[in-house]
């Protein structure tokens, strides 16, 4: 029987959040002496920057220990609830107080009219930008805002870092310090926190609020830890083996016909967290490779669904992933793009690098014209049908069937056409 016991409403990860570089574990590339980013805290003058990084590295905490050290008013905001009209506001207010911090989490979900408001006050110092984001700001930030800010890459965190970060936890928060738990293993603990520092220490606070009544020891073990994870969160390592074994689960769900399955599946990454982009980015690839020409539609769904879900993010995400996941589980199944593709490259390693025969040939220039170049080349759409047979492919590949249509309704079709058109030259 296992109890939680109320320590307190505030997250331990913002009951240790420190306040000075010297207290910040890990980014000595940035923070430590003599870096870049600590003279320009010392010497008072930071510039409006973008802190690039994976979660629960420092981000936030960065720019909090520079509103704190160098004592300007800070203002927070989150680009997931915030818009323009807040962003305005800020800027307004700190109109009163030149130089204020202005923070903003995960910058990357602004869009471009959001990000262009904030270019003025960069620009003149109004307010100090920092932005924090787990995505590329060479992608997702726009030109004009990037080139004023100076981008500054956050490193994940090691297991030595990992570690310490929980030693200074049990040592440092008073709750924790009266509890008096003893810690004798952090393997399972690091690894169902995936590297992020915030999720370590709600997981150890969850673990350390989890001892049974008679508990005298109060001893941290990895079989304690992995006993309490599964029972209050969902086990979901995207930086481990199961990432693998999950998303490979859910393609060969899809490719099983299964919606059942893909969607199960589906909700445990989303549980888990994971990349909005990745799980869409992999549906895009499955659509060529395991449905391709059987229902071309599947690709447009795959990369709208893409376009989607990168611009909205979660919550909503879900449903796009679940629409688009149970259609592709649910589309007629054909392999023949790949199949084709790994054919050709197959001939490409085989025979080298083979001359274009004269006639496909580009000829821009008289002396290409003169050595033959795009000599008896037939315009196509000059033929019955626009078609006319001509050759294609170089000497040693002629009559080379690389794509063979699946036997599906829609590759049928091509097929049949392909076949009319070819007569026997490719034995459709």
């Amino acid at each position: 029987m296992y109890f939680r016991k109320v320590i307190t409403s505030i997250p331990l990860a913002e009951r240790i959040r420190p306040n000075t570089l010297d207290e910040l574990v890990g980014q000595e590339h940035l923070t430590g002496k003599g870096s870049i980013l600590r003279t320009a805290i010392e010497n008072g003058r930071i510039p409006s920057m973008i802190l690039w990084g994976p979660p629960g590295v420092g981000k936030t905490t960065i720019a909090n220990i520079i509103a704190h050290t160098m004592q300007v008013p800070y203002f927070q905001l989150s680009a997931i609830s915030s818009g323009v009209k807040d962003v305005r506001e800020v800027i307004e207010s700190a109109k009163e107080h030149i130089g204020s911090v202005l923070f903003i989490d995960e910058i990357h979900r602004f869009n471009k009219g959001q990000q262009d408001a904030l270019l003025g006050a960069v620009e003149k110092g109004i307010i100090t930008l920092i932005g924090a984001t787990t995505e590329n700001p060479s992608f997702e930030v726009n030109s004009a805002l990037l080139s004023r800010c100076q981008v500054y890459v956050l490193k994940a965190l090691t297991e030595e870092g990992l570690v310490k970060l929980l030693h200074h936890a049990l040592e440092k928060d008073a709750s924790l310090v009266a509890l008096k738990p003893s810690l004798k293993e952090t393997e399972a603990l690091i690894r169902l926190s995936g590297g992020d520092a915030r999720k370590l220490l709600n997981l150890l606070e969850l673990i350390t609020s989890s001892f049974p009544a008679d508990d005298q020891s109060k001893l941290i073990t990895d079989a304690f830890v992995m006993k309490v994870a599964q029972n209050k969160i969902a086990l979901y390592d995207k930086q481990g083996e199961q990432h693998y074994d999950i998303i490979s689960a859910f393609i060969k769900s899809m490719r099983g016909s299964d919606p059942n399955g893909a969607v199960y599946w589906l909700a445990r990454m989303i549980e888990g967290g994971e990349d909005v982009k990745f799980i869409a980015r992999r549906m895009v690839i499955f659509s060529s490779e395991d449905i391709g020409n059987a229902n071309p539609n599947a690709l447009l769904m795959a990369t709208t669904t893409f376009d989607a879900v990168t611009k909205i993010g979660y919550p909503e995400s879900r449903i796009i992933l679940s629409q688009c996941a149970t259609y592709l589980a649910s589309s007629p199944k054909s392999n023949a793009a790949v199949v084709a593709i790994m054919d050709a490259q197959k001939a490409v390693q085989q025979f080298g690098d083979q001359p274009v025969p004269l006639h496909i040939r580009n000829a821009p220039t008289k002396l290409m014209k003169d050595l033959d170049y795009g000599k008896n080349y037939q315009y196509s759409h000059l033929g019955e049908g626009n078609f006319i047979e001509q050759e294609y492919l170089p000497a040693p590949l002629v009559g080379k069937k690389f794509y063979d249509p699946g036997n599906n309704l829609r590759e049928n079709e091509i097929r049949k056409f392909l076949k009319d058109k070819w007569k026997g030259k490719y034995k459709y």
